[in-house]
């Protein structure tokens, strides 16, 4: 291995590792090798100094790169140092900073939610929930996690039976449908993904909660226009595809609708600080998706009277949820090569191993913030635990 490559390594991975190449093996670090990584083609320096995510991702998806141990258990050891790795973002500019239109931004959306139903419910909970589950107890099922978390929000809003409850990217519907089940509130979703569309449409009907339940194909600028008004507002896992620069514009829309005294929970990924986002996510899963910081989404809320009630890291349970995905998917691997090729699923493989890795080591959190619109001196004065 030449020695360009291993000093570059060696900037971000803290371990010894041995590499093997068509020339042999070779230790770099002192003492035994966590891992060994095999290169059965050689990445250019190029590819590496414009990006280190894409190039190593890119080399991961083809085959160029294998390693002996756990994927996890290897990306863990060196993700807590993502700000080491190159990213040339004049090269990357148009990956990376992309229009936040409502056309492209749709596009952006349709291209990972709309990949198919079946695809997602092969490796998702019956809930379907793709987003953080909530972890109670240490044996809790995947599927009790997604519930849990579900009730942790609902909980948080202090739903009563009749109020109205707006969910923006409401993905295939679960939080509405037990919001409506539990509670007997009236429950507006809306979405840009066709399929999450068509799916809680379908499973409104077959509850036949069409009384309470209803689904629209929108964008969430058109919400300031529209007349509508809620008692209380949700978003679980769609700030991340609101993009820098409309944060906002994401909240004078919620303002136009939230009722006085109303409560809005915001559920999303977060970051410590702000960044323009991962190339290698930015151009195989999340196309435009930006993770915003905690303190930016704060320090926009007194722009429109917005009261912070309560703000919880779910950090960890983050973590194990895409731990659980992740085995999920390796179950039915077979069929998802069968179905999508090999080097997709190698891809998707990467991305929930290497999301799991970046919330163990805290590059990204996970963040519920509760707000009210106003002063509220009506709600519980104790914390929902």
């Amino acid at each position: 291995m030449n020695s360009f490559m291993k000093d570059y390594l060696k900037k971000f991975i803290p371990v010894t590792f041995a590499v093997k190449t068509s020339d042999g093996v070779e230790t770099i670090g002192d003492g035994k090798p966590e891992f060994t990584v095999t290169f059965n083609k050689e990445i250019s320096k190029k590819d590496l100094l414009t990006s280190t995510s894409l190039a190593l991702g890119e080399a991961y998806i083809h085959g160029d790169i294998e390693l002996d141990r756990d994927l996890y258990e290897v990306l863990d050891m060196f993700t807590g140092n993502m700000d080491k790795f190159t990213t040339d973002k004049s090269a990357l500019k148009k990956l990376i900073f992309t229009s936040m239109s409502k056309k492209n931004q749709k596009q952006e959306v349709s291209s990972h939610y709309d990949i198919g139903n079946d695809f997602y419910k092969l490796w998702l909970d019956e809930t379907m929930s793709y987003s953080c589950g909530y972890f109670k107890n240490p044996d809790d099922t995947l599927y009790q996690a997604q519930i849990n978390k579900v009730d942790h929000i609902l909980d948080k809003l202090y739903l009563e039976k009749g109020m109205t409850l707006l969910d923006i990217g409401c993905g295939w519907g679960f939080l509405l449908t037990r919001a409506a089940e539990r509670f007997g509130v009236k429950g507006y979703g809306i979405t840009l993904s066709q399929e999450q569309y068509d799916k809680f449409n379908e499973d409104i009907q077959k509850k036949g909660l069409q009384d309470l339940l209803e689904v629209h194909l929108m964008d969430y600028r058109d919400l300031d226009k529209s007349g509508l008004s809620f008692d209380r507002v949700v978003s679980v896992g769609m700030l991340e595809h609101v993009g820098r620069g409309n944060y906002d514009l994401f909240l004078k829309n919620i303002n136009a609708v939230l009722k006085p005294k109303g409560l809005m929970l915001l559920h999303y990924i977060s970051a410590l600080e702000e960044h323009e986002g991962d190339p290698f996510i930015k151009k195989y899963i999340f196309p435009g998706g930006v993770i915003p910081s905690l303190r930016e989404i704060v320090d926009l809320l007194p722009n429109y009277k917005f009261y912070t009630l309560d703000i919880e890291s779910l950090r960890r349970h983050y973590n194990r949820t895409l731990l659980c995905w992740r085995d999920n998917f390796n179950k039915v691997k077979d069929t998802v090569i069968e179905t999508k090729g090999e080097e997709f699923t190698r891809m998707w493989e990467l991305y929930l191993t290497a999301c799991a890795a970046t919330f163990h080591n805290g590059v990204i959190d996970l963040h519920q913030i509760l707000f009210s619109k106003g002063v509220n001196n009506d709600l519980p004065m104790t914390r929902i635990v």
